[in-house]
C-alpha cells in the first residue's frame, strides 16, 4: 500500500499540481520579465542621473576636460565635447549596471529555488524555471527601451551640439556683421604696434586671475558666456559688453602684446597721422586740436573722453604748455604711440587715433616704412611749416621792427617731407586716391606777430594760392592734389589762453578732419 501510494499517488497529484500551476507560468514569468525590465531602466536612470548630475567618481570612467589641460585655460561648453563624453561614460556604466542587474537577478533565482531551497525542490525547482524564463524574456525585452532611450540620448546630444554650433556660428557671423557696420571688417587698429587686431585678446575680469584669453569668440568655450579656469564668466562678444563693463583688450600678435584701448571694438575708428619734417609744429597742433574738443564740447558739442591713461597724461601736460604759449619738446624717435580719445556719444561714438611722428622719421626711408599705422587711415594732415622753405626767406620782406627768430622754423624741406611719406604711405598699401588731405600751414600766430601772414587766413583757396604764389610750391601742391581725392589748405595758429580758448583757425582744421 505504501508502495502505490509513493509511486502512484504522489506522482499524481504533483503532475495535477503541475498541470494546474502551467497556467500561471506565462503570467508569472511575465511578471517577472517585466520586473527585471524596470530594474535595467531604474539602474540605467540612476546611471544617467549619476553621469549628468551628480558626476560622483563612481560615475566616472574617462578623464573630464579639465582647464589646465586646454590651450585655452576655460571650461569647454557641454556641447563641444563633455556632452559626448558623458554618454560614452553612461553606455559603459549601463552596460555594467545591466550585466550586473541580469546576473544577481539569475544567481538569486538559482541560489532560493535550486541551491538551498527554503520549501521542497517539487514545488521550488517549477517556480525556479519560471522565474528563469521570465529572467530570459526580460533580458531581451530590456535591450529594445533601454536601446531606445540610448538611441534618443544620442540624439538629443547631436541635435544640441548641432544647434551650439549653429548658434556660435550664427553670433560670430552677427558679431562680424556688426563689426562691418562699424568698418572694422578688416580688425581693430593697435595703438602700439600699428597692426590690424581681428579680435583683441581679453583677461579674466577677475582681480585674482587676469589670465589672458586670446579668442573668446563663441564656440568650443561658450557660447554666451566663457568661464575661466578661475570660475569667473565673461562674455564672448564685443557686443554682449556693457560700457561699464567692458574688458581690457591686448594685441594678439606674438611681438607686441601691449593694452589696446578699452573702447577698442565698440564703436567705428578714425586714424589721423600727423606728417611733417622736425619742428614743423606737429605736436603743438595736435595738442591745439583736442584743446579745440575739449572747448567745443564744454559749448554743447560733441563730448569727448580721452580713451586711455596714458593719451590723458600726455595731454594734461601739452595742454599746460599750449596755454603758458611754450614750446612743446621734441618728438622721440621711437614709433609713436597714439593719442586716443572718443568723440561723441551714443551711437555717433568714435575712437579717434592720432599719431604724431617724429620729424626724422619722414627723411629716412626706412624710418618711413615702420609707420604702418598710415594704412588704416583716410585723411591725413601735412604740417607745412612755412619758414622751412627758402622761398619764405628770401622773397618775403619782413616791416620794421623785431627780425623773425630762424631756429624756430623746421629744417627739412617739406618738399622732401611729403615725397618720402606719401612714396612710403602707398607702398604700404593706403588708397591715397581715395583719401583726404588737410594741409596745415603752422606756426600763422608767429607769422602774424611779424606782419608776414595773408591777408585773408581762413580761406582755403587763398592759402593754395599764397603757397603757390608767395613760397613758389607750385610742384608740392600739385603733387598733394593729384595724390589725394580731396585736399584742403588750412593757415593754423596752434595757441590758446584762458578767455577765448583754442585759436579759430584750428577749430575749422578739426571739425573738417573729423567731418569724413
Amino acid at each position: 500500500m505504501a508502495e502505490i501510494f509513493l509511486f502512484v499517488l504522489v506522482p499524481l497529484v504533483f503532475l495535477a499540481g503541475l498541470a494546474a500551476y502551467l497556467p500561471f507560468v506565462p503570467v508569472i514569468a511575465a511578471l517577472r520579465a517585466l520586473a527585471l525590465v524596470m530594474q535595467i531602466l531604474t539602474g540605467y536612470g540612476r546611471t544617467l542621473v549619476g553621469v549628468v548630475y551628480r558626476r560622483t567618481p563612481e560615475f566616472r570612467t574617462l578623464p573630464p576636460y579639465r582647464p589646465q589641460d586646454e590651450r585655452v585655460k576655460a571650461y569647454r561648453n557641454y556641447f563641444f565635447g563633455p556632452a559626448f563624453r558623458d554618454l560614452r561614460q553612461l553606455l559603459t556604466l549601463a552596460r555594467r549596471s545591466s550585466v550586473t542587474t541580469v546576473g544577481d537577478s539569475f544567481r538569486a533565482v538559482t541560489s532560493r529555488q535550486f541551491v538551498a531551497p527554503a520549501h521542497h525542490r517539487a514545488l521550488t525547482v517549477p517556480y525556479g524555471l519560471t522565474l528563469h524564463l521570465g529572467l530570459c524574456a526580460g533580458t531581451v525585452l530590456a535591450l529594445l527601451p533601454v536601446g531606445l532611450l540610448v538611441v534618443l540620448h544620442a540624439l538629443l546630444i547631436a541635435l544640441l551640439a548641432g544647434g551650439a554650433r549653429l548658434l556660435a556660428g550664427t553670433l560670430r557671423a552677427v558679431d562680424r556683421a556688426v563689426l562691418g557696420m562699424k568698418r572694422l571688417h578688416t580688425g581693430m587698429l593697435c595703438p602700439h604696434c600699428f597692426e590690424r587686431v581681428p579680435y583683441p585678446a581679453y583677461d579674466c575680469p577677475s582681480p585674482t586671475c587676469r589670465r589672458r584669453h586670446a579668442d573668446i569668440r563663441p564656440g568650443t568655450y561658450g557660447v554666451w558666456r566663457r568661464r575661466c579656469e578661475c570660475g569667473q564668466r565673461m562674455p564672448t562678444l564685443l557686443i554682449l559688453m556693457s560700457r561699464d563693463a567692458r574688458l581690457q583688450a591686448y594685441c594678439v600678435h606674438p611681438h607686441c602684446g601691449k593694452p589696446m584701448n578699452t573702447d577698442a571694438g565698440h564703436m567705428p575708428e578714425v586714424v589721423i597721422p600727423l606728417i611733417g619734417g622736425q619742428a614743423a609744429g606737429k605736436t603743438q597742433l595736435m595738442a591745439a586740436m583736442l584743446l579745440a574738443l575739449e572747448h567745443a564740447a564744454a559749448g554743447g558739442g560733441p563730448a569727448i573722453t580721452l580713451a586711455d591713461e596714458e593719451s590723458d597724461a600726455e595731454y594734461q601736460v601739452l595742454r599746460e604748455v599750449l596755454r603758458m604759449r611754450g614750446h612743446t619738446r621734441a618728438t622721440q624717435k621711437t614709433l609713436p604711440r597714439a593719442h586716443s580719445f572718443v568723440l561723441g556719444a551714443g551711437r555717433s561714438q568714435r575712437l579717434v587715433h592720432l599719431f604724431d611722428t617724429a620729424g626724422e622719421r619722414f627723411v629716412d626711408r626706412d624710418d618711413t616704412d615702420a609707420l604702418r599705422y598710415a594704412r588704416a587711415a583716410r585723411t591725413f594732415v601735412f604740417v607745412l611749416d612755412p619758414m622751412a622753405v627758402k622761398a619764405f626767406w628770401t622773397a618775403l620782406e619782413p616791416p620794421p621792427g623785431p627780425l623773425l627768430d630762424h631756429t624756430l622754423g623746421s629744417t627739412v624741406d617739406p618738399e622732401e617731407v611729403f615725397a618720402r611719406s606719401v612714396q612710403a604711405v602707398a607702398a604700404m598699401g593706403a588708397p591715397l586716391s581715395r583719401s583726404r588731405l588737410a594741409v596745415a600751414i603752422s606756426k600763422t600766430d608767429l607769422l602774424a606777430e611779424h606782419g608776414l601772414a595773408p591777408a585773408h587766413p581762413g580761406d582755403s583757396d587763398g592759402a593754395r594760392t599764397w603757397l603757390r604764389q608767395a613760397l613758389g610750391l607750385h610742384s608740392l601742391v600739385q603733387a598733394m592734389e593729384l595724390n589725394f581725392r580731396e585736399v584742403r589748405f588750412f593757415h593754423t595758429a596752434a595757441v590758446a589762453n584762458e578767455e577765448t580758448g583754442v585759436d579759430g583757425s584750428v577749430t575749422r582744421f578739426v571739425e573738417w578732419c573729423l567731418r569724413g
